[in-house]
C-alpha cells in the first residue's frame, strides 16, 4: 500500500473514532441518575432503608415432637427511606412467616413472626429464613433452632 492511501486509511479511521466521541448520548441515561448507594468499603451512603433486627437467631430450647411454636423477630427500620420486605423465604415447610406487607416507615418498629411445627422431626433442628428486601444487601438471614425430643 502506498504512503498515500495508508494515510487517507488513517485519516477516515480518525474522522470516524473523533465523529463517534461527540455523538449524542444514544439512549443512555445521564450519569447524575445512575448513584451507587454504597461505598467501595460496603457503607451505606444515605438515602436507603435498613433493616436492624433485635436478635438475629432464636433457640425455642426443647419442643416435644408435634408441638408449634411461635416467635417475632423485632425490626427496625434505621435508614433514611421506606422499608419494603418482598418475600421471606424458608429452607423447609415446617416453619411459616408472617411479615408486614406494607411500608415499614424510617425509625419505625415491626416484626416477623415465624412459626415451628416439630411434627416429624428429631434431635437438633436449625432453620434458617431469608428476609428479602429493598435495603443493601437485599437479603437478611434470621435463624430458628430447637431440640426436638420424642414423645
Amino acid at each position: 500500500m502506498s504512503v498515500r492511501k495508508t494515510l487517507f486509511v488513517a485519516g477516515l479511521l480518525l474522522t470516524a473514532f473523533l465523529i463517534s466521541c461527540n455523538s449524542d448520548s444514544g439512549g443512555k441515561l445521564p450519569a447524575d441518575l445512575v448513584t451507587n448507594p454504597n461505598s467501595a468499603e460496603g457503607r451505606n451512603n444515605g438515602g436507603l432503608p435498613v433493616i436492624q433486627f433485635d436478635k438475629d437467631v432464636h433457640d425455642f430450647g426443647k419442643l416435644i415432637a408435634g408441638e408449634k411454636a411461635s416467635f417475632g423477630f423485632r425490626f427496625t427500620n434505621a435508614g433514611s427511606a421506606d422499608l419494603l420486605i418482598s418475600q421471606v423465604n424458608t429452607t423447609c415447610g415446617c416453619t411459616i412467616p408472617k411479615f408486614p406487607k406494607t411500608p415499614v416507615k424510617p425509625g419505625e418498629k415491626k416484626e416477623i413472626t415465624v412459626t415451628f411445627d416439630s411434627e416429624g422431626k428429631k434431635g437438633m433442628q436449625q432453620k434458617s429464613i431469608t428476609v428479602v428486601t429493598n435495603c443493601q444487601p437485599p437479603q437478611t438471614v434470621i435463624w430458628i433452632k430447637a431440640m426436638v425430643i420424642a414423645n
